[in-house]
């Protein structure tokens, strides 16, 4: 909690469930329906956008800080993990994944990553498939990104090193 009462400060980097890492840009108040409303002025560059919540709300909306170093080494560990695939319908597999990426937890999104890689010897993915794993890789390299203070090539570097498992014989030597 900062000094005014607050959980975030201007020029904090956070991360909104649906959208992913933005700024605060300002906390200001705005009437609506005749009442006062404080909020928090959120900019996501990169989706050229700017959302304004309640401040009262924003833990119920699933507004945090940054992830702690101990969450994302847990997130690289479970991209080195073995992928678990249901067999189940796409299109149920495609809501799970969604739900994931929109829920913010970057361990979440990265079961998604790690799910949906697929290495050069492996067969081509779907369309949605890579929709899907494109928007998950970019949710968690925004956020590594963020937390490192690097860009967000670098970070997808850092990632996809994470994805490539080594090989079994090299194991074996």
């Amino acid at each position: 909690m900062s000094k005014s009462g607050l959980e975030f400060s201007v020029g904090d980097h956070v991360v909104y469930p649906a959208h992913g890492v933005g700024t605060i840009r300002g906390v200001e108040t705005q009437e609506v329906a005749g009442m006062s409303l404080e909020v928090y002025i959120i900019t996501f560059d990169h989706e050229k956008m700017t959302l304004r919540v309640p401040t009262k709300k924003a833990k119920t909306a699933g507004l945090r800080p940054l992830a702690e170093g101990n969450t994302v080494s847990q997130a690289l560990t479970t991209l080195k993990g073995r992928a678990r695939v249901k067999r189940t319908m796409w299109s149920r597999r495609a809501q799970e994944y969604e739900a994931k990426i929109n829920s913010g937890d970057l361990i979440s999104i990265a079961e998604v990553v790690r799910d949906l890689h697929r290495a050069e010897n492996q067969p081509e993915q779907s369309y949605s498939e890579r929709q899907l794993y494109e928007s998950a890789l970019d949710r968690m390299a925004r956020e590594v990104a963020a937390i490192e203070r690097i860009d967000r090539e670098a970070a997808i570097g850092i990632l996809t090193k994470s994805l490539v498992k080594a090989p079994v014989a090299a194991a074996a030597a």
